[in-house]
């Protein structure tokens, strides 16, 4: 039984990695300050990853999987407590790239300061180069938007509510915006393969093969649960963040990399079905914006 190391296991993706790998045979050991529940069948190690006093070393890990390194203190600070381990996975971000680079993004492609992103996207990039020069064969993944169930992110909860309380959606300008997708079951069956098969590719990125347009998504959240969409469009110069989920960004990663290794991913429709069914049951685990109050006193009846 191999052990793995999952930093976080208590929210969202690092929740459903700790859960996923429990389920698949792994001996899981997850690294938080223990303010949460834990995922069933998980050794916590409980402590700080800036402050672990040596608790690490005493033990090997087959597999250690970084969910939470968000700047480069973050590698620094976890790697120099870690004895010896195989694998290294970090989970790093599309946002490395520039909102101004040529689409899809490679992997070679320009890293910069994206402005919808910020500071997000440099500090994990400064994470990704840190961790490359201590752990050199450490396997790095770029996810675009991640879903799922345990997603904690009022995104495709937003327009579930919506279409739970029968709303009109307003929609930026003609919802022809793409974005793209990756839920969190293929991002773990994605580490399997890695961790099974250690391909030669060290650096990917991932996601589905396609892009979706935002009128796209929110009719399939809406029939997830048996509903059809009522589009009111916003053709006012409203920043979007205000009554929608998502930046007025549009973008997309060429993930040739991934589907060598990983060539059938979960369909967008069977991924917000599974994501609205834990929604239904877990409601109250989900940070909401205020998204309605601002729609309702400024967009409706105009």
């Amino acid at each position: 039984m191999k052990k793995i190391l999952v930093t976080g296991g208590t929210t969202f993706v690092s929740k459903y990695v700790a859960e996923y790998f429990v389920n698949a045979g792994y001996e899981v050991y997850v690294l938080n300050r223990n303010t949460k529940p834990q995922v069933q069948g998980v050794n916590l190690i409980e402590g700080d990853r800036h402050n672990l006093g040596g608790i690490l070393k005493k033990t090997f890990f087959d597999v250690v999987t970084d969910i939470t390194a968000y700047n480069a203190a973050d590698i620094v600070d976890f790697v120099k407590e870690l004895g010896s381990f195989g694998q290294y996975i970090m989970i790093s971000s599309s946002a490395v790239y520039p909102e101004y680079g040529i689409q899809p993004f490679l992997e070679e492609s320009e890293k910069s300061l994206n402005k919808f992103w910020g500071r997000y996207g440099t500090d994990k990039l400064e994470a990704e180069n840190v961790l490359l020069e201590k752990v050199k064969d450490a396997y790095i993944l770029r996810p675009p938007y991640l879903y799922g169930p345990m997603n904690n992110v009022y995104r495709e909860a937003f327009v579930f509510d919506c279409a739970l309380a029968d709303r009109k959606f307003y929609l930026p300008k003609d919802g022809s915006m793409k974005l793209q997708f990756f839920h969190v079951k293929d991002l773990c069956g994605l580490m399997e393969v890695i961790i099974k098969n250690k391909p030669d590719e060290h650096i990917l990125n991932v996601g589905n093969t396609e892009a979706v347009s935002i009128k796209e998504w929110v009719t399939k959240c809406y029939e997830s649960l048996g509903k059809t969409p009522t589009f009111v469009n916003v053709t006012e110069a409203i920043e979007q963040r205000k009554y929608f989920s998502f930046y007025n960004y549009e973008y997309y990663l060429d993930v040739t990399r991934q589907s060598k290794i990983y060539p059938e991913t979960i369909s967008l429709e069977d991924g917000i079905k599974d994501a609205a069914q834990w929604y239904l049951e877990h409601k109250t685990d989900v940070n909401k914006k205020p998204y309605f109050e601002y729609i309702d006193s400024n967009l409706v009846e105009r």
